[in-house]
């Protein structure tokens, strides 16, 4: 869809960080309405902001990957391994002391990523992940997500990316998601 139609919108509605003004939202199955509703939906969809600032709020690489999993209660050696691997699997693996603000663009989207497979999510919901990437480190982001096991709700301008890595296009205009022709 354009600039302005409600895409990033319709990701914030899926897991509620926003509320429908009409309407209800429906995901996995249920209807969701308080945020104790949303719970479920957080922790298996996990949101990839357009805005790497959005997601990256720690000093330190491994203090931001290891916020989430620590928030939902596992213990500090458990989150150890967690943060270890999950970087490790992007590429990362000497990144854990690294200073967040200090990295490029490139590797900031790719610790932002990290941030939400620490949570082991069942779908991705990526918001714009090409943003600001230059070629080289959007050819990155496109191997790494085409190996990621999970379900992927991408919103993105850059067509050459979708066909990448989606099986399928939905065009979202006036309020209503249509296939694609």
């Amino acid at each position: 869809g354009a600039n302005g139609c409600g895409k990033t919108t319709l990701l914030h509605l899926i897991v509620g960080l926003l509320r429908p003004d009409s309407g209800t939202v429906e995901a996995f199955g249920k209807i969701r309405r308080t945020e104790s509703d949303f719970h479920e939906v957080r922790c298996r969809a996990g949101l990839l902001f357009q805005e790497t600032d959005d997601q990256l709020f720690c000093p330190t690489v491994a203090e931001d990957v290891a916020f989430g999993p620590l928030n939902l209660g596992r213990s500090r050696r458990e989150v150890r391994h967690i943060v270890a691997d999950t970087l490790e699997s992007l590429g990362l693996g000497g990144y854990q002391q690294r200073i967040t603000y200090k990295l490029s663009g490139g590797e900031r989207r790719l610790v932002a990523l990290a941030t939400v497979l620490a949570m082991q999510p069942d779908v991705l919901l990526l918001d714009e992940p090409t943003s600001g990437l230059d070629p080289q480190a959007t050819d990155r982001l496109t191997r790494i997500l085409c190996d990621l096991p999970q379900a992927m709700v991408v919103v993105c301008h850059d067509q050459h990316f979708n066909r990448q890595v989606t099986t399928g296009t939905l065009q979202l205009s006036d309020g209503k998601l249509e296939a694609s022709q």
